[in-house]
């Protein structure tokens, strides 16, 4: 048999957080790995999540045979309504993965009724012809999560998803380590393996050891506990429910999103409440003691940090920071989220709270640490390996764990979205790449948000907009009356009369200049006011505000009222001989209105 033809392009996860998704390409078939989004880093002013760019799938779509899901985590699962809005394929994953992906459809009505969804688990094998895909179990927060293996002639690519090795891993959590040294005797091509957290050279504290934690906090605690954790991570969940239930206290649950999740986990028997009456409403929990009482804010989609934020600005109706509150982050956060979760201990702090991490005591983490990585390694045997999942210090890591073990470094890729790496059926070579960007969702608008829109909001946000509206007659090339000056977030306008006052200047001179010359454009009548405003307000402020010239005119018709109705008055003496109402009897148009157009209207 013919070696195949294998090629692996990653559409995100590499050089960043999140937004996991991996076509790999067999013989002109292309599998899908996973499905993800990204929260969005600070540069990026108002937008909600970012999702991978789909261009080279739509170009693609007939030969994509179906998405594989390794685990229910928005970076595995979160852009797949987006996905399933456009590309109609079989979804694949475990029971816990599927339920929690079909909540994630949900909130989209054109795939509300999406139901090609497909359970698998470690003993399933698929058969697609010249590839057959199964599964393996692996330890990571969340209930059922699986690694992916593609078997070709070629050998096989495994994608291992989230994973870390955890010998005291409870069941359901727990990794198949024969099933792993299996299909490392088989022989494995390629390896896609996780970096989130190659860069600790400690090992991964056990599930174990966290919950003795979280109880020894709960403990420790005076007062309400606001606990802040990520929605799906399911093992965090339940050691929370253990460790209120061992010290008496009650849990509210807050948002949607985590009703939903644990409704879904304990339906699936993946989540166990200790006792019946242990989650409370929001009046019930009004009516409890302060020491009785555990919060668990999730955020939006999973995400607590900036919900954190609004509880301590009193933003949250009810559930605000409260003086002697401690506040217990269980989550990890990312490393391009360090900044924010210190300003986020700060506002904190100074609401009155208190603020512990699992972090702190504990090097928690659900991915696989630097002697994980290694593990993994030596179990599979891979010919080439690909660093996935973190940013490029966090591959470069990888990089350096896999060489430790023995793996050379020309068989390492460290791939960018886009990149081809193709098999010929000798070599695995980096062949060419295709441009790949991101797609960033603000409310209901997908990718319509692109760089042009992301500068004007740096630059509103940071130097303030500049709007002056001037009215003109074109054909008596006349500026009429004053120009009108508004400014907002760029300066003081009572404060800066003299600045107001030579803006005004300019923008007539400038006005007037165009009017005056034969060549009248619209367009350069604009471009001009803009730069002119630019110079002086830079010479002045050494900063650059948005400067909006709105351009108006009068309407033409204002000068010769009666002229349309005379020729109407006209038309119907030569109709009818006899004798008609004069034209200023008949009803004329309101000319005092002025039809005010924008410069942009004015150009058509």
């Amino acid at each position: 048999m013919d070696k195949a033809k294998v090629k692996i392009m990653p559409l995100g996860g590499v050089r960043e957080n999140g937004k996991n998704m991996y076509i790999v390409d067999v013989n002109d078939s292309i599998y899908v790995l996973d499905c993800g989004l990204k929260y969005p880093e600070n540069e990026l002013l108002g937008i909600d999540i970012v999702i991978p760019d789909f261009s080279y799938l739509r170009e693609n779509k007939d030969r994509i045979v179906g998405v594989f899901l390794t685990h229910g985590h928005a970076d595995a699962i979160g852009a797949l309504p987006y996905f399933l809005n456009e590309f109609k394929v079989p979804v694949f994953g475990s029971e816990m993965t599927i339920e929690l992906a079909k909540i994630s459809c949900q909130s989209d009505p054109n795939v509300k009724g999406f139901d090609d969804f497909h359970v698998v688990d470690a003993q399933t094998e698929i058969d697609f012809g010249d590839v057959t895909v199964s599964f393996f179990k692996t330890t990571h927060s969340i209930p059922e999560s699986m690694g992916i293996v593609l078997n070709t002639s070629a050998g096989s690519v495994v994608y291992t998803g989230d994973f870390k090795f955890d010998q005291t891993a409870a069941p359901g959590y727990q990794t198949d380590y024969a099933r792993l040294a299996q299909i490392g005797t088989n022989g494995v091509l390629a390896l896609l393996s996780d970096s989130a957290n190659a860069e600790n050279p400690n090992e991964t504290a056990s599930e174990r050891d966290i919950a003795e934690n979280v109880i020894e906090t709960f403990n420790y605690a005076k007062s309400r506990i606001v606990v802040a954790s990520v929605g799906s991570n399911i093992s965090r969940l339940q050691q929370i429910f253990d460790a209120a239930a061992k010290t008496g206290r009650k849990v509210y649950l807050t948002g949607r999103d985590i009703e939903k999740i644990v409704d879904t986990a304990m339906r699936l028997n993946k989540l166990v409440l200790p006792q019946d009456d242990l989650l409370v409403t929001e009046e019930q929990l009004a009516k409890l003691p302060a020491e009785q009482v555990v919060i668990i804010q999730t955020g939006k989609m999973g995400e607590p940090i900036k919900a954190l934020q609004r509880m301590a600005n009193k933003q949250e109706k009810g559930l605000n920071i409260e003086e002697g509150d401690l506040v217990f982050i269980t989550t990890t956060p990312s490393h391009a989220m360090e900044t924010t979760v210190a300003k986020t201990r700060d506002m904190i702090y100074r609401a009155g709270g208190e603020v512990k991490a699992i972090s702190d005591d504990l090097n928690s983490s659900g991915h696989a640490s630097k002697h994980d990585l290694q593990l993994m390694i030596n179990i599979l045997h891979p010919r080439y390996l690909l660093p996935i999942q973190g940013e490029y210090r966090l591959m470069s890591a990888h990089q350096r764990a896999a060489e430790e073990v023995g793996m050379p470094k020309d068989r390492i890729f460290m791939t960018a979205k886009g990149d081809q790496v193709v098999y010929d059926g000798k070599d695995m070579v980096l062949s060419g790449s295709v441009e790949v960007g991101n797609t960033m969702i603000d409310g209901i608008g997908v990718g319509d948000i692109g760089n042009i829109v992301l500068r004007d909001r740096k630059v509103l946000s940071e130097d303030g907009i500049f709007v002056a509206v001037i009215t003109i007659d074109h054909k008596k090339k006349q500026i009429i009356g004053e120009p009108k000056i508004t400014s907002r977030g760029f300066v003081y306008v009572k404060a800066n009369k003299n600045l107001m006052h030579e803006s005004a200047e300019i923008i007539k001179k400038t006005v007037q200049t165009n009017l005056d010359n034969k060549e009248f454009d619209w367009t350069h009548l604009k471009q001009d006011v803009r730069e002119k405003l630019n110079h002086y307000l830079f010479d002045q402020t050494r900063r650059h505000p948005v400067i909006l010239p709105v351009i108006m005119e009068v309407d033409p018709r204002r000068h010769k009222p009666k002229s349309k109705h005379k020729k109407q008055a006209a038309q119907k003496n030569q109709e009818a001989p006899k004798k008609q109402p004069t034209a200023k009897n008949q009803p004329t148009p309101n000319n005092h209105q002025a039809d005010n157009k924008t410069d942009d209207q004015a150009e058509k």
